[in-house]
Order: C-alpha cells, then sequence, then structure tokens
C-alpha cells in the first residue's frame, strides 16, 4: 500500500502545487491579484474536475480487469476514457469561458472581476490536456505504473514556476501579464503532462510486448456508456464537493478583499493536506480493485482499512502542525497585518475538520474500488448542500459571523460525510466477504 500511495500522494501534492504557486507568485501583486486567481480557479475546476470526474470509472475498471491479468481489456478502457475527453472538451471550455464574462454581474469585487475574467479565459484551453493527462494518469495507476505520474509532475511544476516568473513580471524580455501570464503558464504545464504521460504508457506497452496504439480500439458505445456509469456519479461527487468550496469562495468575495484573500490563504493549506488523503484514496481505489478483480475480497477490505488508517494517521498531524505554528504558515503568502490577524483563527477552524477530510476522502476512493460511486455523490449533496452550506451561509451573512460562520458550516459538513461514507464502506466491504450476510449488516 505504502508503495504504490507515496507516488500518488506526491502526485497529488504536486497537483495542488501548481495552485499554490500561482497564488504565492501572484501575491506580490497585492490581495486583488490574489482573490483574482481564487475566484478564476474556483470557476475554472467546477466543470474541469466534473470532466476528470467522467474519467474515475478507470480506477475500478481498469485495475480489475489488471487484476484478472487482462491486457487488452485494459487498454481498450484507456482508448474510451481519451473519446470521453475529446467529446466533454467543447462544452467545458464554452461554460467557462462564458462564465468569466459574468463576475461583476454576481457583485464580486469590481477588481478582482476584471482580472479574473481574464484569467478563466485564458485557463479554459488547459481543459483539454487535462482531461487527457487524467485519463494516462488512471490508466497507469490501474496497471501499478505510479512513479512516472510523479515524475511528470516535478517537471510539470519547474516549467509552472519559470513560465510565472517570465510571464508574470515580465522576465527575459517578455512583457509583463501579471495574472494572465501565471495562467497561461499554467496552460503551458498542463500541455507537457498529457504529453508526457501518454509517451511513458507508449514506452511502457511496448517494452511488455502489448503495444498500446498498435491495435487502439474503436468508439465503443457501450463501454463508453459503461464507463461514464461509474465516472458520472464520481464526477457529479467532485462537482458537489469543489462546488460547495467554491461557492464558499465567492461568498467570501462579498466581503472584504482581506477576508476573501484569507480565505483564499487557509483554503490553499486546507487543500494541499487533502492532496494527500486524496492520493491515499486513489492508491485504495486500485489496492480494492486489484484485489477485488483477483476474486481475494479478504485482501481488498485489509487494503482498504489501511489506507483509512494511514490517511487519518497523516490528517491528524497536518491538525497539529495547523494549531502550533497557523503565523508562519499564513506569513509565507504575505504579511499584511490585517490579513494576519484573521488567518491564525480560520486555520483553527481547519485543523478541526482535518481527520474528517480525511475519513470521508479515502472512504470515497476505497467505495471506488469496488465499484460504488453513487454513495459519496448523494452524501456530498446532504453534506454540504442540505445542512452545510445552509448553516454556513446564515452564520455568515445573517448571524454576521463572516468568514468563521462559513467555515463553520463546511465542518459540519464534513463530519456528516465522513461518518456516513465509514459506515458504508465497513457495510460494503463486509458484504463481499461473505454476501449472504448482507440481510443483517447494520
Amino acid at each position: 500500500m505504502i508503495a504504490l500511495a507515496v507516488p500518488v500522494v506526491l502526485s497529488e501534492l504536486g497537483w495542488m502545487l501548481q495552485g499554490v504557486v500561482d497564488t504565492i507568485m501572484v501575491g506580490r501583486l497585492g490581495p486583488v491579484a490574489i482573490g483574482a486567481v481564487a475566484v478564476g480557479n474556483a470557476v475554472f475546476y467546477a466543470p474541469s474536475l466534473f470532466g476528470v470526474g467522467l474519467l474515475l470509472g478507470l480506477d475500478t475498471l481498469v485495475a480489475q480487469a489488471y487484476g484478472r491479468k487482462d491486457d487488452d481489456e485494459c487498454h481498450r478502457w484507456f482508448a474510451q476514457s481519451v473519446y470521453i475527453a475529446i467529446i466533454a472538451t467543447p462544452p467545458l471550455m464554452v461554460l467557462t469561458i462564458a462564465a468569466s464574462f459574468g463576475f461583476a454581474s454576481f457583485g464580486v469585487i469590481p477588481q478582482v472581476a476584471h482580472l479574473a475574467g481574464g484569467y478563466l479565459r485564458i485557463l479554459s484551453f488547459s481543459a483539454l490536456p487535462l482531461l487527457l493527462y487524467s485519463g494516462a494518469r488512471r490508466y497507469l495507476q490501474g496497471v501499478g505504473q505510479v512513479r512516472v505520474v510523479t515524475v511528470t509532475y516535478v517537471i510539470a511544476n519547474l516549467l509552472n514556476w519559470g513560465f510565472n516568473w517570465v510571464l508574470i513580471y515580465g522576465k527575459l524580455g517578455f512583457p509583463a501579464l501579471g495574472v494572465n501570464g501565471s495562467a497561461l503558464s499554467t496552460c503551458i504545464a498542463r500541455v507537457g503532462m498529457a504529453g508526457g504521460l501518454f509517451v511513458f504508457a507508449w514506452r511502457y506497452e511496448r517494452k511488455r510486448g502489448h503495444p498500446l496504439f498498435a491495435h487502439w480500439a474503436k468508439p465503443q458505445l457501450e463501454r463508453i456508456r459503461a464507463l461514464v456509469k461509474l465516472g458520472l456519479p464520481a464526477a457529479g461527487q467532485i462537482l458537489l464537493e469543489v462546488g460547495a468550496w467554491n461557492l464558499a469562495t465567492f461568498s467570501a468575495g462579498y466581503l472584504t478583499p482581506v477576508a476573501l484573500a484569507t480565505h483564499t490563504i487557509a483554503l490553499s493549506y486546507a487543500s494541499v493536506t487533502y492532496m494527500v488523503p486524496l492520493g491515499i484514496g486513489a492508491a485504495a481505489a486500485v489496492s480494492v480493485g486489484h484485489a477485488v478483480g483477483a476474486g481475494d475480497p479478504h485482501r481488498a477490505r485489509r487494503a482498504g482499512w489501511l489506507a483509512l488508517g494511514l490517511g487519518t494517521s497523516f490528517m491528524l498531524f497536518a491538525a497539529i502542525v495547523f494549531l502550533i505554528a497557523p503565523v508562519p504558515l499564513i506569513a509565507l503568502y504575505t504579511h499584511d497585518p490585517e490579513v494576519m490577524a484573521v488567518g491564525p483563527s480560520l486555520l483553527g477552524l481547519a485543523a478541526v475538520f482535518q481527520v474528517f477530510d480525511g475519513i470521508q476522502t479515502v472512504s470515497t476512493g476505497a467505495l471506488r474500488g469496488l465499484g460504488e460511486t453513487r454513495i459519496p455523490m448523494l452524501a456530498n449533496l446532504v453534506g454540504y448542500w442540505v445542512m452545510g452550506l445552509p448553516l454556513g451561509l446564515s452564520l455568515c451573512f445573517l448571524a454576521h459571523r463572516g468568514i468563521y460562520g462559513l467555515w463553520i458550516g463546511l465542518t459540519l459538513a464534513l463530519v456528516i460525510i465522513a461518518i456516513s461514507l465509514l459506515r458504508r464502506w465497513n457495510r460494503d466491504s463486509r458484504r463481499i466477504l461473505a454476501p449472504s450476510a448482507s440481510a443483517v449488516t447494520p
């Protein structure tokens, strides 16, 4: 589990590091630039991660086929993911570009709205490479090739950092593009990510004697339907979760630039720690899927619980760090006195929900390895949109608790989701051990 999880965790951290680097490097331009990048990313990630979620069924289908030692089946599922990426990209781009012109209409601070619109329009061109990268990555994870994903992210982050430096500040003779330069840098890095993984997948399969493109499968409607049937609820779950946090970011935009900047910084740290259980959850999906494909339900259950133990332990450690060192963490982004005054308390709230965030994230991955993607979607619907967000928005705007009230509601949502998914994993993993026990399982 550790051999599989560590490279995947590093890959998830590499994914998040792109956004962190962008935020830090535009941070020199002031709180308005930080807020613009936050709002632009918030709008981009909701639809684009829905597209990525459509491909999460590869975790189940490729991993189980690999567990059965059916390499040709793995290739066929990978091919269908490429077709889904191509089909999904145009509507995603149209949606994000249209949204880029609507920030001011929704009451976002005018200075932030102007910068965020340009940032988002450029960022929309990274949708196709992002989806192609996602399909290639899920395929490689499913066949146990995870280290190359980490290497790819290291290279991509170096590209992103270098082009940020050049394009944001106008170095080496290039014009200073500000936040638009950051968006263009991200696009370049994502093209490199997708191309790198496809080249590796081709070379890896050629060395094994199973050429990836020699017998590339044509679009197969039944397979696309099967992949979407698993991926659509997973995409819905991502959309509900990311949408909840994006709504919180938009709500912070109705407050003050300081509240928005502080929310962005605290959320960036919570997002970084979230990447670790997200990577462990992906490893759990692959490990559980391999075991199910091999017909070994006992190994599947052990893999899921082990992943939960690893994810929860890390998040407990992260919570301790947030509680004992909030000031140095905030200072890495800015020394603005108003942000420094608000930030530590917000990180304290983030510390409260860390363990619950880890449990719900890893449980989602373990359930996906069993082929269950619908329950996590429903849990996020109830946790965030029925209970957490209404409470948070009420505390924020009606009870005048500001950004703190918003985060209290989000914390409640994570507690509810974690408890429900942990119970579901325990029930479903016991059921595959003894199908007859399902009638008496609570």
